[in-house]
């Protein structure tokens, strides 16, 4: 009799079991999705990424920050002196130098470079306060051409930022949501960086235009490379961010067609 009842019971816990299961797989059937979660391997992708994007941020805010986007260079024999004068700016301000001639290489025709000592004499635009042109050389800069250059880059700088931020937040929750409006961020303001240079040489040659009595060489300078070279990286950035927010490798994918091709 004893041994009947021990069987009905374990019986009656078999059915509970596989009942209670089923139940859970239709709970998990009908209940939302949950965004996918960054594993451990996905996030030192991530974190890779991000420092790649933090490179670049780097590389804008110190080329924004720094006024060599651009040098001007009178010949350097222009007033027979001993002296020659040159100048350079940026998005900001500009400075106007004053370099000995015996410094200069004897080939160079024109003055500079601006790395040489000599005395500097540096200044603001005020097109961003009271909206007047600087003259530099004779020469007028254009004002709406500047102000272009500079509210591109401030822009570009404004996405950076928030794709940091959506980064900083896909590590910390651990979610894969994030990566994407990351990725759109570092990739448009990678293009708004190299688009702020297109519209700033524009304005160089602007300034060139406005006055052809005095004979100036000019060339773009390190700050331009660095900002350049930020707007490369900045892409580059996003489009791993893309990768990696992806629910699948495309690498493995292409892998597994090209096997299952051959």
């Amino acid at each position: 009799m004893w041994s009947n009842f021990f069987m009905q019971q374990e019986e009656d816990g078999r059915v509970g079991v596989t009942s209670g299961g089923g139940a859970g797989m239709k709970g998990g059937r009908g209940g939302k999705r949950r965004n996918p979660t960054i594993s451990d391997s996905q996030e030192g992708k991530i974190k890779l990424a991000f420092f790649v994007a933090i490179v670049g941020v780097t590389l804008t805010v110190l080329g924004m920050g720094t006024e060599f986007w651009v040098e001007l260079a009178q010949p350097k024999n222009l007033s027979n002196n001993q002296t020659c004068e040159m100048a350079h700016y940026g998005l900001w301000k500009s400075c106007r130098r004053t370099l000995w001639v015996s410094d200069i290489d004897p080939e160079r025709e024109s003055c500079g470079p601006a790395e040489l000592p000599g005395e500097s004499n540096c200044t603001y635009f005020k097109f961003y306060t009271s909206g007047e042109n600087a003259v530099i050389f004779r020469k007028t800069t254009d004002k709406s051409l500047s102000i272009a250059a500079a509210m591109l880059a401030l822009l570009s700088l404004t996405l950076m930022v928030m794709g940091s931020i959506c980064i900083i937040m896909a590590l910390s929750k651990g979610v894969l949501f994030f990566l994407k409006p990351a990725s759109f961020c570092f990739i448009t303001s990678g293009v708004l960086v190299l688009t702020s240079i297109i519209v700033f040489h524009q304005s160089v040659i602007a300034l060139l235009a406005s006055d052809h009595s005095i004979p100036l060489h000019h060339e773009l300078s390190w700050s331009v490379t660095c900002v350049g070279s930020a707007g490369a990286i900045l892409i580059v950035g996003g489009v791993l961010f893309l990768l990696l927010s992806l629910p699948y490798s495309p690498w493995k994918k292409c892998f597994q067609q090209q096997s299952g091709s051959t």
